[in-house]
């Protein structure tokens, strides 16, 4: 029996270029659902994705050091960018990028944890300075009785 295969497109990094970024309601939340169109209008190819809960849309063209500098049109939310086409030629191995973002407020590291591993890290450090800030006062009051238990020895 047959069974259909999914194909995914993955490309070597030099061939492979990605725009992404994230749409912003006015709200500064990011707008989840949301169209966002990427096209180079040079070789007339474009793609529609869609953004994630978040606001972040991501979009893949398999590009060659031919396309340099080609013009990228990049619309969401009835606004539109123009970019061009940038990266390293030379650079065989990192990923090709650029970043276009509509509105403001909600943008974050892609790569990056989210926000709440930071907040939960600073509170984590905060509990740990707090427990040895309160071992050292209590280091520090025992020496003091110590000294003064001393003390009142000798004046005898």
């Amino acid at each position: 029996m047959f069974s259909p295969l999914i194909a995914v497109a993955t490309h070597e990094a030099d061939h492979r270029f990605t725009v992404e970024g994230f749409v912003c309601g006015p709200d500064g939340k990011g707008s989840a659902d949301a169209d966002v169109m990427v096209k180079d209008t040079k070789i007339s190819y474009g793609q529609v994705v869609k953004t994630d809960g978040n606001g972040y849309y991501k979009a893949t063209f398999h590009l060659h050091n031919d396309n340099l500098g080609d013009p990228l049109l990049v619309e969401a939310n009835g606004q539109q960018q123009e970019q061009k086409v940038q990266f390293d030629p030379k650079d065989l191995e990192s990923e090709r990028k650029i970043q276009v973002h509509f509105g403001q407020g909600c943008i974050r590291d892609v790569g990056g944890p989210p926000v709440w591993v930071y907040a939960g890290l600073g509170v984590g450090v905060l509990a740990v300075a707090g427990i040895i800030g309160k071992k050292m006062v209590r280091s520090w009051r025992k020496q003091g009785q110590k000294r003064g238990k001393s003390q009142g020895k000798r004046k005898k």
